[in-house]
């Protein structure tokens, strides 16, 4: 046990002091260093009501922030009373300076990037090494993943009416259990690859400090080990999330690409945007809590409406989507639905080149033969289309959403594709690409190495066999041109229309708060 000893000089040998305070510690800053205090508290989710349980939070505290930072936690002290006697624990720590704050940083305006990445590559390196067991990866399975989210959205509702909207609540919880609801090979996989970790649990903004020589993180959860229990890329997304919060969307990203590639995490974009969405939620409880009980209530009842925003907004953009986009042969249906998945990160599925990998023929390879013939018979169809609902429903489960490109003429083809997003738990959207049939016949003829094999006599067909399409969105590719040129402004306007029937909450979806949420405190 280390000694209290203050020391009350800064290296300018001018004596200073401060006093700082949360829910269930003080901190006493004197000259170089801080002194961490448990108050005797029994909060429900953490009890320090004896001198015992003091010293115990105080040495389990200081040994799982030393994983971050063992430099700043330098031990626990005693509080001795005049004769002697112990009367109390304490964390003692260096003194990190203020002025390098990463929050007070960004709030200055001050490049970061650097420090960021630096923090980025910390949590990874911390994360490879960190305790894993059976116990900790069951707090990464889709079961814990969706009581933490029933949890908070139970607690959240509860809580005074005015303070978020009834209608934002209803619609996060839907995202969240559909989310989870149909990503279950997706979260097992996590499991077994051993992503779920003894992390830091709540990497804030707040609590990093960027020094000359390393940023140095603190402050980790260390009240409940099963919250700190928990996927890399969730530890990860609250520092994602505070970074939006802070309104430093470009850094957010960033942060997000690096941890990505210093972890070697594959994890899909939805995922990715499920955690930022699950912290950004938390937050909102959180301070919707404190405005009841402050005098800073209708500030920070602003501030969780913003933080609702940032959690429903990344629940939409990482909603998982199984999108059909079909047509004639000649409505410009392959082209609008590659670029649409160049420009959400979809997968795309082709119907003509998943025919003819079946059949064992290259893509641009000419199959061509009488409607219902060679490879296109009614057996072969059915062939193709079960192959890319299932390769489709594989994606799904897994969190990568999907462009199905094909003519879904047939209304037992989309009911098929219907109940592959249900089993997956998917939003489904459908898209019926139209164009006048002499601009059908020029796409056709202007066509030279392409998978595929439809001219003007199998378009005629199709159409004759094609029924209504009850539930999709039409849209005229007739500014396309046909010319096939897919940097023409009538062309982008065709993806822009596309993309708002997809994402009609906002297609490019960033982290993009309208300004920075401001926590009073």
């Amino acid at each position: 046990m280390i000694l209290f000893k203050p020391i009350a000089a800064d290296p300018g040998n001018k004596p200073y002091a401060a006093v700082a305070e949360t829910h269930s510690a003080a901190v006493f800053f004197v000259g170089e260093y801080a002194y961490k205090v448990k108050k005797p508290v029994n909060l429900g989710f953490l009890d320090f009501t004896t001198p015992e349980l003091r010293e115990a939070a105080c040495v389990r505290e200081t040994e799982l922030n030393r994983r971050f930072a063992p430099d700043v936690y330098l031990g626990v002290g005693e509080l001795r009373d005049p004769g002697g006697a112990v009367r109390d624990h304490l964390v003692m720590m260096r003194r990190m300076p203020a002025s390098r704050q990463l929050s007070a940083l960004i709030r200055a305006g001050i490049p970061v990037a650097d420090q960021v990445r630096q923090v980025a590559r910390v949590l990874t390196v911390q994360h490879a090494g960190a305790l894993r067991s059976a116990q900790i990866s069951e707090q990464g399975g889709r079961d814990a993943l969706l009581r933490r989210w029933e949890d908070n959205l139970s607690q959240a509702a509860a809580l005074p009416g005015h303070l978020l909207d009834s209608g934002i609540l209803a619609e996060t919880g839907q995202l969240a259990r559909q989310f989870l609801a149909g990503r279950g090979p997706l979260l097992a996989a996590r499991v077994s690859a051993g992503r779920i970790v003894d992390g830091h649990g709540d990497l804030l903004a707040d609590d990093i400090y960027c020094l000359d020589d390393g940023p140095r993180i603190l402050d980790c959860l260390d009240f409940d080990d099963q919250l700190r229990w928990l996927d890399g890329l969730d530890d990860a997304a609250f520092l994602m999330m505070d970074l939006e919060r802070l309104c430093a969307p470009v850094l957010a990203r960033q942060f997000a690409d690096w941890y990505a590639e210093f972890s070697g995490d594959p994890a899909p974009a939805s995922l990715r945007h499920h955690y930022v969405a699950y912290r950004a939620f938390v937050r909102t409880k959180v301070t919707c809590i404190k405005a009841g009980q402050g005098s800073d209530s209708g500030k920070l009842a602003g501030a969780a409406r913003r933080l609702a925003d940032i959690s429903l907004r990344h629940l939409r953009a990482g909603a998982v989507t199984l999108v059909l986009i079909g047509g004639l042969p000649g409505s410009g249906k392959s082209a609008l639905a590659q670029a649409a998945a160049d420009r959400l990160g979809f997968t795309v599925l082709n119907s003509d080149r998943i025919r003819k990998e079946l059949a064992g023929i290259e893509p641009t390879e000419s199959a061509a033969a009488p409607y219902g013939a060679g490879i296109y018979t009614a057996e072969g169809t059915e062939r193709c289309y079960a192959e890319l609902l299932n390769r489709a429903e594989t994606l799904l489960a897994n969190g990568e959403s999907v462009i199905a490109d094909a003519s879904w003429i047939s209304a037992e083809h989309r009911a098929a594709a219907k109940a592959t997003a249900r089993r997956a738990s998917a939003q489904l959207v459908q898209v019926r690409c139209a164009a006048p049939e002499d601009l059908m016949r020029r796409r056709m003829a202007a066509r030279t190495a392409d998978t595929s094999d439809a001219n003007a006599e199998i378009a005629r067909k199709m159409a004759a066999a094609a029924v209504s399409w009850p539930g999709a969105t039409t849209i005229s590719t007739e500014a396309g041109g046909s010319g096939g040129d897919l940097k023409s402004a009538g062309f982008t306007g065709l993806v822009d229309e596309a993309l708002t029937v997809i994402r009609p909450h906002g297609p490019d979806h960033v982290w993009r708060p309208t300004r920075p949420v401001m926590l009073p405190g």
